[in-house]
This record gives C-alpha cells, structure tokens and sequence, in this order.
C-alpha cells in the first residue's frame, strides 16, 4: 500500500512538473504571438552601447536608441541581455524578435538576418598596454600574440591580416576579458571597434589605441531572414525621424561627446559597495536555481536509481541510457541544445528559466541516479537475502532494510552533489543567466576593475559553499545517530 502511495506520489509530482513546462512554454509563444511587445535581444558587457549602469538599468547608445525609437513608432519591447554570441544564436533560434547589439553588417550575417538601415559608422583599431611603447603598429605584431572579441569585426579584421603580420589569434567572449589579457601581458594588443576601444580608454580601462581606424562595416537592428518585417520597418522609420529631431545625436553625444560622463575616481571598498546590490542580486538568483534544480534532479534520479537497480531488464536499460547520455554531453553543449537547438528545431519560444532549470536538472539528475544506485549497490546482499529469507517482499525489504542504510551512505556524496551544482550555475552564463558570475561580468564591464570583483565574486561563493557544506555536515551526523 505504501509502495502504491509513493508510486502515486512521484507520478503527480512527474505530471505536475510536465504540466508546469507546458505553462510555461505556452505563455511564452502567446507572449511571442501577440506581436504587441517585441523580445530584444543585446549583448551585456558593450559599452557604451550597452551596459548596467550602478542602478541595475541597461544604458548605452543602443539602449537609448530603441528606447527613442520605441516611442516615435508606439510599440513596445522587452530587452533580453544575452551576450553577443548568445544573442545572435537566440535571433536563429527565434528565441528573439531582433537584436541590437552594436551588430556590424556584413555579407555573411546578411544571409541569415535581414538588418535595419546603418544607425551607426563604426571602423576597428588596434589598442595596447598604456604602458606598452614597443607595439606601435602591425610590424611590430609578428610573432605575438593578439587578444579579439569572437563574433566581431575585430576578428575578423584580426583574420584577414594575421598570416600578414604573423601573429597568433587569442579569442575572447568578452572585450573586458581583452583588455585583461593585454593588461596582464598574455597578448600585445587587441583589436576592437573604434567607439568602444575609446570609450573603454577614456574610462582608465588600462589601454591606449596605437593605431587609426579601419574602414569597418556600420552597425544595424536585425531581424531573422524574412520575419518580423514590420518591425524592421518601424525601427527605420523611427531613426529617420530622430535623426531628423535631433534625437540621435543628442544620444551619440550623451556618451562619445566631450562631455561624456567619465568613471568616478573611488577606492576599493568603495567599488566593492557599490556592486554588492548586483553581486547579491545574482547570488540570490545562484541559490535559487541550484535549490529548484536539484529538488527536481533528486526526483530525477530516485526514478532512474530504483530503475537501475530494479529486477526489470527494460527498465534498467532505459536508466542507464539516460545515465550516459546526460552524464556524457557537457554541461555548456547541453543548456545549447536545450535554449537554442531545441526551440530551433520544434518552431517554438523556451523561457531562460525553463532552459536553465532543465539543464541542471537532466545533468545533476544523472548523477544522483548514480549516486543512488551506488548506495543501494553498497549494501551488503546478506541483508537483503536475510530479509527475503524472514519471508519479506522485495519492495517492503528493500524500504525497511536496505534503503536505510544506503541513506547514510549517499549523504556525502549528495553533499557534494549539492555544491558542484550550485557552482554549475555559472556555466549557464554564456546563455544569458544573470547568476553571481554573469552579475560579476557585468559590475566588471563597467568599472574594469577585474582584480576586485572577482575576489568578490569567490568570497561570496566561498562563503555560501562553507556555509552549505557545514549545514549540511550537521545533517549527516543527526541522520547517522537516528
């Protein structure tokens, strides 16, 4: 009877969860169908055309830019950080309406999307150390190394002359990430696009531009290949009129004019002060996605656990199956599939919360099944043939006799189970998820002060992983004594 209870358990809270998916992706394609509120994808770390200010709030020239023309053509949009890369590849898997992300136009990207008219001239130069003097123009780049931005201009102008020059390509996701390598030595120089190097400059990012800027491809709004027409349209209309107002170039000004606002001159714990609201904002939502994650990774792996070690030969197929397959793809190949490739494929909008959710569900809920079966495995097959022998059932030996004992092997691992998980988090940045370590990227985005807030950033996980293991530590010798 108790066993039909659990079974009926388990199976509401399968339905229950399914239910929920399906709620979830529903709302999602009625947002999308609407055709009332637009789903904007941008990068998140590109100043200054767009980045977080200290309030928390997307600014920069792109930012301001769709905001004017937003309300000159009365639609509305939702802005959805992603990062560059992941923004193009949510555009392709029509996980966005458009992306305006300082996105040059090119003939390879024309292919795939179709761009607004040029809202911006842009041109790549090269930037090193402020202190560098040695590295003054391409000649002096033979047999070093470069740092450029994946997915840019940058890189590609990088491409075209590298054999030329004789240089060795480093790429980054990042441009922060650029300039740290440069800083650091790693790479002489970098190649970035002219507005963004000098605004970078004129902050104290640690770089100076050594060269003059190449003819570049101009920046345009994008939308897939023959969709969201009227978009497209309405977003040309409106920066014809504010060009015509006067608009773009009172918001081109705001941040590349001369009185463009410069970074504040603060000591350390100044700086740390500051972007605490934003560290602790990304921690809470760290904790909440390991904690939801792993309640339906436990469900996960009690189903596919009993599986293993059931008398049922199908069964155990199926769980080892699912094992392998979710144990063997890597976590950041997975939350691709699942938030790009699947949405792609299948014509439909997934939530970030839903792609982040079921990735680290299906990843860790692979693992638990492990940890599962090992435990149970590790019992001694004296106790259950002991129990069989006093005339038991194996479902009612195995719940009274050998899972509680395996219990107390699994809280260890479990433990640990707990902490990779909360630290997987971060992976599922390079989709858009705005955890501790996104939250880092963009405080360091803005301020490039890497050293600090990343020491930050590790404090704080320190702090939360000690704090959980030791809690959980306290857990595992109250289960141990009964």
């Amino acid at each position: 009877m108790k066993t039909t209870k659990i079974s009926f358990f388990i199976l509401s809270l399968m339905l229950l969860l399914v239910s929920g998916l399906s709620g979830w992706v529903g709302n999602a394609a009625a947002a999308s169908d609407s055709g009332k509120t637009y789903i904007i994808g941008t990068d998140v770390t590109f100043a200054p055309f767009e980045y977080e200010d200290e309030n928390g709030d997307f600014v920069g020239i792109d930012m301001d830019l769709l905001d004017a023309i937003a309300k000159d053509q009365n639609f509305k949009y939702q802005i959805k950080a992603l990062g560059f890369n992941a923004a193009v590849q949510a555009l392709e898997a029509n996980q966005v309406d458009g992306v305006i992300a300082g996105m040059s136009i090119t003939d390879e990207r024309k292919a795939k999307f179709d761009f607004s008219d040029t809202y911006f001239e842009s041109g790549v130069v090269m930037g090193v150390s402020a202190n560098n003097d040695t590295i003054k123009s391409y000649e002096d780049l033979r047999g070093q190394k470069v740092a450029v931005k994946t997915g840019t201009e940058g890189y590609s102008f990088a491409e075209s002359i590298a054999s030329e020059y004789g240089f060795t390509i480093v790429p980054f996701d990042e441009s922060y990430q650029m300039y740290e390598d440069v800083k650091t030595g790693n790479s002489v120089a970098c190649f970035e696009d002219y507005p963004v190097l000098a605004y970078g400059v004129n902050q104290n990012n640690g770089l100076k531009i050594v060269t003059d800027k190449e003819e570049g491809a101009p920046y345009g709004f994008a939308v897939s290949k023959g969709k969201n027409q009227e978009l497209l349209e309405m977003f040309n209309a409106g920066l014809t009129n504010i060009k015509a107002n006067g608009e773009y170039k009172r918001i081109t000004e705001t941040y590349l004019g001369e009185n463009a606002p410069t970074v504040a001159n603060q000591s350390r714990w100044e700086l740390i002060q500051k972007s605490l609201p934003a560290l602790f904002k990304g921690l809470g939502n760290t904790l909440l996605y390991t904690v939801v994650s792993l309640f339906f990774a436990f469900i996960i792996g009690l189903i596919f656990g009993f599986m293993k070690v059931g008398q049922n030969k199908f069964l155990r197929g199926v769980a080892t199956v699912f094992v392998d397959i979710f144990r063997g793809i890597p976590l950041i190949v997975l939350a691709f599939f699942i938030y790009f490739g699947i949405p792609q494929a299948m014509g439909f909008t997934m939530p970030l919360f839903l792609a982040a959710i079921l990735t680290l569900s299906l990843n860790a809920g692979a693992y638990v099944t492990e940890i599962i079966r090992g435990g149970i495995q590790s019992i001694d097959r004296g106790q259950m043939e002991a129990a069989r022998s006093l005339g038991l059932p194996y479902r009612k030996a195995m719940i009274k006799i050998v899972i509680p004992q395996a219990v107390r092997v699994m809280i260890p691992s479990f433990i640990n189970q707990m902490v990779i998980t909360l630290k997987d988090t971060s992976i599922l940045s390079v989709i858009g998820l705005v955890e501790l370590t996104q939250s880092g990227k963009i405080v360091i985005a803005r301020t490039f002060s890497s050293f600090d807030i990343w020491l930050t950033v590790a404090v704080m996980y320190l702090i939360v992983i000690i704090t959980l293991t030791k809690l959980a530590d306290y857990l595992e010798v109250k289960v141990r004594r009964g």
